[in-house]
């Protein structure tokens, strides 16, 4: 009998496997990003502390209804939203964590809608 891959147990042993190697602290935090079929989340962590500093989502009520267009250009727009709070929060480094995801689609979207506005990492 084959056994078909289940697509999300194996992202979360990369996300697992990745989250080994990086860590998100008070002077670099980690940019975390989350995709569901529908929407797509990104969150600054500070790890240390345990706490996320700012968020951005395409479930958050002020967001959703300027949320037009593809789910590429949402992804866009919410990683512009993550940067632009996390500028305001204080912070301009980064480490960035692709949650498993293979790095194109709507996570090099995020990143990279973050670095042009201003984030580095």
């Amino acid at each position: 009998m084959i056994k078909k891959l289940d697509k999300n147990a194996e992202r979360q042993k990369r996300h697992t496997r990745v989250r080994g190697k990086i860590s998100g602290t008070p002077e670099r935090p980690r940019l975390n990003v989350y995709r569901s079929t529908n929407h797509i989340y990104a969150q600054v962590i500070d790890d240390v502390a345990g706490k996320t500093i700012v968020s951005a989502s395409t479930m958050e009520a002020g967001v959703r209804g300027k949320m037009e267009g593809t789910k590429t250009q949402q992804a866009q727009a919410i990683g512009k939203t993550v940067a632009q709070r996390a500028l305001d929060a204080g912070i301009k480094d980064v480490v960035f964590d692709r949650g498993g995801y293979l790095y194109t689609g709507r996570v090099a979207a995020v990143a990279q809608a973050a670095r042009e506005a201003g984030l580095n990492f």
